[in-house]
């Protein structure tokens, strides 16, 4: 007998098994705008009414080192879920509102309840930040991926109205930097996380005092999503810009939407560091300046707003039971713009 497409590692019934269970999950993101069914060759959605001169704003992610937890948990519904939000984040940053959110799934040999647990995740993460998902691919790869390994990525569109986009240019001296606070690391890290407890001979499954959770618990925090209470605030005009703090740290991420005449001075112990970061430094004894650009340090996103706009931007924070803090002052640059941590 010859040669089948299963005998070389692919199982067209066990991916139109998956796609089955999947579906369920990607309808509940469905809304008025989505005009494709599951199953199309191509999403179709409509833009709002709602927007008079539109411009489209695209951002793509994956997870990074993160979904070893996944693999080695066998919990799979939170990755999906840290993706969407990483997505949206990056593109509310410009001002958009996310419209919809496509996904890549790789794996060597599809197993359908992971694969439903990851759209469970994507889904999840889909309707609570209103976006559709509207398609992605699922593949099944073998040899190229190690068993019970897979990759994600994710992909979302946004829109914005081309005189409301927030660049950054009008920043200037004398703003003030406001910090939202993260839940933990959210995606990035992971790699010098694994080998610092890796070195300091922790286990996932440990309970850490500091942490008041498992290791593994801690980890697989979701990545937060900033984009409803950033909606608030973008309803007046005082945000001047935003950053999303992800790999590089603030001393990264903040000058890329800084105009080359400014700095920005952040003051370290204006925000609480959580127990996380200090127990990676301590136990993997990394030096401070890596460990700023290597994490969020506590910050997940950053807002520039006017001075004489900062403590009512903390307040609107506060009642949304968000935490602020004023954390840094927009400074006269040197024509390259940089942050410096004092």
């Amino acid at each position: 007998m010859g040669l089948t497409y299963k005998d070389a590692g692919v199982d067209i019934d066990a991916a139109d098994k998956t796609v089955d269970k999947m579906k369920k999950h990607i309808a509940s993101t469905k809304n008025e705008f989505v005009l494709a069914d599951i199953g199309s060759f191509g999403g179709l959605f409509e833009l709002s009414k709602e927007f008079k001169n539109p411009v489209m704003v695209a951002s793509s992610d994956g997870v990074g080192t993160k979904l070893k937890l996944a693999y080695e948990s066998g919990i799979h519904n939170t990755v999906g879920q840290d993706l969407v939000n990483h997505c949206v984040n990056d593109i509310l940053v410009q001002g958009a509102k996310p419209l919809f959110f496509l996904d890549y799934f790789g794996t060597s040999k599809l197993e359908p309840n992971v694969g439903e647990q990851i759209v469970e995740g994507f889904s999840k993460a889909c309707r609570e930040n209103g976006v559709a998902l509207i398609g992605g691919e699922t593949a099944e790869l073998p040899g190229l991926y190690k068993p019970k390994e897979y990759d994600l990525a994710g992909f979302v569109v946004g829109a914005v109205e081309k005189d409301r986009i927030i660049t950054g240019e009008t920043i200037e001296q004398g703003d003030v930097v406001i910090g939202i606070s993260s839940n933990g690391l959210h995606t990035n890290g992971y790699s010098l996380v694994y080998k610092v407890f890796e070195k300091a001979g922790f286990k996932f499954e440990d309970k850490i005092p500091e942490l008041g959770c498992t290791l593994r618990e801690e980890l697989m925090k979701v990545h937060a999503s900033y984009l409803k209470p950033m909606q608030e605030l973008m309803k007046r005009d005082i945000v001047k810009g935003m950053a999303h703090i992800t790999g590089g740290g603030l001393v990264d991420n903040i000058p890329r939407i800084l105009p080359k005449k400014c700095d920005v001075e952040i003051e370290k112990g204006t925000w609480p560091i959580l127990p996380i970061f200090k127990l990676i430094q301590e136990k993997g004894e990394v030096p401070e300046d890596d460990m700023y650009r290597t994490f969020n340090m506590g910050i997940g996103f950053v807002v520039i707003t006017y001075a004489a706009e900062a403590d009512d931007v903390l307040k609107d924070l506060q009642s949304m039971g968000v935490f602020a803090h004023k954390i840094g002052e927009v400074k006269q640059g040197s024509g390259k713009s940089k942050v410096i941590l004092k």
